[in-house]
Parts: C-alpha cells; sequence; structure tokens
C-alpha cells in the first residue's frame, strides 16, 4: 500500500446559498476541481460549512445513490416528497436511499459543520427500489474509548444504526497527541480518511517507504491488496480527528461514468 495524500488544492469546491454554505470536496463532480472523481462506490464526499448565517439549499431531485448527511457541529435540516420535516444535530446522521426518486430541500444552521457523502449501489437494481429516508442521533452510534488515548464512533457498520446496499463502513475516529491509531484493512478494500482536526502520519504493513505526513485537511486514500494494518500517529499537540471511510477498491457492477 502506498498512501496518496491530497491536499486542499487539490480537493474541489463549491458553495449554495450565495456563499453562506462553503464546501471543500475530497471527491467532486465534474468541474469542483477535485483530483480524486471517485473511490470504488464512495461517489461524491462535500465538506461543508456556515458561519454566522443559516443556509438553505431549495427543492431538487435525486434517483437511486444513497445519501449520508453526517453533522459534525451545528444542525441539519432535511425536508421531502416523503413528507419528511426534521432536524438532527451534531454528531447525528440522515440517510436517503433514493431509489426511484425523490426531492428534498436542506437547511444548515449557523457556525454548522457537516457532510454530504454519496454512495453508489447497483444503480439498475438501486433505481427500482422505493426511496426511504432515516435519521439517527448521535446517542445512538457505537463507540468505543481506549486507554491508550484513541476513541472510534462507528457510523456505518458492524453495529451502527445505519445499514446500506453499498458495501460501505465508516468511522469518526478521535486520537489525542502522540498517540496511535491502528486500523485492519481488508485485502481488496481501500481505506479513505479526512483529516478535520489536527495532523499526523500514516505508515502501513505494506508500505516500504517512511510514514506519509499529511496536515489538516487532508484527504489520503490507501488501497490495500493484501490484509493490511495501518498505523496512525497524532503528531501533533491538538486532537487529531479523522473521518475514515472503507470500500472495495473494486465492485462487480458496473459504475456511473461522471460526465
Amino acid at each position: 500500500m502506498q498512501a496518496l495524500v491530497y491536499t486542499p488544492a487539490m480537493q474541489g469546491i463549491g458553495e449554495f446559498d450565495g456563499g453562506k454554505i462553503t464546501e471543500q470536496k475530497p471527491i467532486g463532480f465534474p468541474g469542483d476541481g477535485a483530483v480524486v472523481k471517485r473511490v470504488g462506490p464512495l461517489f461524491y464526499w462535500a465538506w461543508a460549512t456556515t458561519t454566522d448565517a443559516e443556509g438553505f439549499i431549495g427543492l431538487h431531485p435525486h434517483q437511486a445513490f444513497e445519501i449520508m448527511t453526517y453533522v459534525v457541529e451545528g444542525k441539519a435540516h432535511h425536508g421531502d416528497t416523503l413528507g419528511t420535516n426534521s432536524t438532527v444535530g451534531a454528531g447525528g446522521a440522515q440517510i436517503m436511499q433514493t431509489g426511484t426518486g425523490v426531492s428534498h430541500q436542506e437547511g444548515i444552521s449557523a457556525n454548522a459543520e457537516l457532510f454530504q457523502i454519496w454512495f453508489e449501489p447497483e444503480l439498475n437494481e438501486a433505481i427500482k427500489r422505493k426511496p426511504t429516508y432515516r435519521q439517527h442521533e448521535h446517542g445512538e452510534f457505537p463507540i468505543e474509548r481506549h486507554a491508550e488515548g484513541f476513541q472510534v464512533k462507528t457510523v456505518i457498520g458492524s453495529n451502527a444504526p445505519i445499514k446500506l446496499v453499498a458495501d460501505i463502513r465508516m468511522w469518526d475516529v478521535e486520537v489525542i497527541s502522540e498517540a496511535q491509531y491502528q486500523h485492519h484493512i481488508s485485502a481488496g478494500y481501500t481505506l479513505t480518511a479526512l483529516a478535520i482536526r489536527g495532523q499526523g502520519t500514516w505508515s502501513s504493513s505494506e508500505q516500504s517507504r517512511q510514514p506519509v505526513q499529511f496536515q489538516h485537511k487532508d484527504f489520503i486514500i490507501g488501497a490495500a491488496q493484501n490484509q493490511t494494518m495501518v498505523d496512525i500517529v497524532n503528531t501533533g499537540e491538538d486532537l487529531l480527528r479523522l473521518i475514515l471511510i472503507e470500500v472495495p477498491t473494486e465492485v462487480n457492477y458496473p459504475l456511473y461514468r461522471k460526465g
């Protein structure tokens, strides 16, 4: 495994509602400017923030993709043509399996930080399914705290409440200064990581070079050919916080071609 690091300059950007919502996009659409267009069934990843004003995105349609909003700070409001009208706070998630089609609108509170992430199941099958919406609060997700200096919140996979059709696992990991977190990757899977706080190094049992350094806002991708252990070390004085998403490097169905 050779870890690849994509700095903010290599990621996409976007905005909504006259600039009230700004986005950094580790994985973007054509025209966003992101170097990475997808990682297996991980199709799109936007990191959105607001300042002292609320932001709003009007009603717009989606089909087939599984779309998650994961809130880091603030609140996210969701309304849709299924009749949903709901708000989730920090640590919570909203999930749309858009199936045959649904339209939704989004509101983001002032001083908010959240992700919208799209996952791609087999679209020929997904587009036949009835669209659904589910919401989970922070307290519903399992969190493991370790004496070695890190904690792991499982967002998708294992005993987490979110269940998708696409083969996805996701974690929200915090590591204190100078502590180490180890993550096992199965053969044929790719681990992606977005450093939303702090800085660190990344090395693995497949990696022959010195540990790769990464900074705040960097996006890291590592594909495992064999079973691999990744070592992530917090090299800074502040908390290191990573959003990790693991996906199959290849899937056995055709993937949508972007533009």
